[in-house]
């Protein structure tokens, strides 16, 4: 655990002294975003932060690499590679968007091109951990896997629009993976805990809390698309690993007996992501519904309705924050705790949320009653 933490530490202190030089770069290369009426910003503001972000990410990997400990994870496979390969990609893709404003097709072809260096290197979905279920076709597999990143990326993509929102949410979506992570391969591998998607979701973590204090409303800098489309398709990355690896007919000790832990390889990943994945769920429907492309930006996103429902700007981003944290770490108590604690504990956590969200209305209600 202390070397993980130590690369989570590295890519957060690596992210955090990164961010300054980044942000003097975003404005010289204007790459800066503009006012527009869907947004809450009030003035021009820096984005590329997704640079510092991958730096920080890419930084303490390769430091890991050179560990004892999780040295061996980069010499069995390319996938460590593939996936800081991959990153790379798609930050540069997000950091032409960000300075050049691409449009909605170049985006998508190179996601696809990202998710394709993913394949290539062995990333990619080989068995589905339900039923026993094998993918036999490399074609299925291949756009299976493409599908998997395409969804992780526009979801945080889409729901990046308050300050500290995207990295906030992953940062908490994340630490529940890496704890799940962790103790799944304590649990199926007692002699050797190094592990890829662990070591993954430690950097990813720390490079986000290393860019939230610079992101904290008011932000001095967004992550941009250049942020956005890496935590998505860095996420995903570590799901494919932990799903597409794990043999569906193990009995994992440890996990409780009461639950199915042999879904929770596909179940975490969906609760990790599932805010953003509802927002961009909502978003297309809408846009569609209205004859306009699901790439089209609006202002019906979940957080514009939290702001709608009265929220200010902070409280919106902690009720998001709060949704996050329910579904996430709630997904993994399901795992390793048993099912009489979690249901009370979880419904206790819900009626706080919903208190949470409904607060504006409950309060201008009860102001109105008077």
């Amino acid at each position: 655990m202390r070397v993980y933490l130590l690369v989570m530490a590295l890519a957060a202190v690596i992210t955090y002294l990164l961010i300054p030089a980044v942000r003097t770069v975003a404005r010289r290369t204007n790459a800066l975003t503009p006012l527009r009426d869907r947004d809450v910003h009030t003035v021009p503001t820096p984005r590329l932060g997704g640079i510092a972000m991958f730096l920080g990410f890419a930084g303490a990997l390769l430091i890991a690499s050179r560990t004892s400990f999780l040295g061996d994870v980069f010499a069995i496979s390319n996938q460590a590679w593939g996936i800081l390969g991959a990153a790379g990609f798609i930050v540069v893709l997000g950091m032409a968007d960000d300075i050049w404003d691409l449009d909605w097709m170049t985006k998508f072809v190179g996601q696809v091109l990202a998710a394709g260096i993913l394949v290539w290197q062995g990333v990619q979905l080989v068995t589905l951990p339900v039923f026993g279920l094998t993918i036999i076709s490399s074609t299925m597999s291949l756009l299976l896997t493409i599908f998997v990143v395409l969804v992780a990326i526009n979801a945080v993509n889409f729901v990046d629009g308050l300050d500290g929102l995207a990295g906030g949410m992953v940062a908490i979506g994340g630490s529940a993976f890496f704890v799940y992570s962790y103790l799944l391969t304590r649990s199926t591998e007692p002699t050797d805990y190094s592990d890829l998607a662990t070591m993954v979701m430690a950097a990813l973590v720390g490079s986000c809390l290393g860019f939230l204090p610079h992101n904290f409303s008011p932000a001095s800098i967004f992550m941009g698309d250049s942020g956005a489309m890496f935590l998505g398709l860095t996420v995903s990355a570590a799901a494919i690993v932990v799903t597409g690896s794990m043999d569906p007919g193990t009995a994992i000790e440890g996990l409780s007996t009461l639950t199915l832990p042999a879904y929770l390889p596909i179940l975490l990943p969906v609760a990790v992501m599932i805010v953003p994945l509802i927002d961009l769920g909502f978003a297309v429907v809408r846009r569609v519904g209205a004859g306009k492309s699901p790439f089209t930006a609006d202002g019906g996103h979940l957080h514009h309705r939290l702001l709608a429902l009265g929220h200010s700007r902070r409280r919106a981003v902690a009720v998001m924050y709060l949704w996050t944290a329910l579904f996430a770490f709630g997904t993994v108590g399901f795992a390793f705790l048993e099912v009489e604690l979690m249901v009370p504990l979880l419904a206790v956590v819900v009626v706080i949320a919903l208190v949470a969200t409904l607060l504006p209305r409950i309060v201008g209600r009860r102001r109105h009653a008077r």
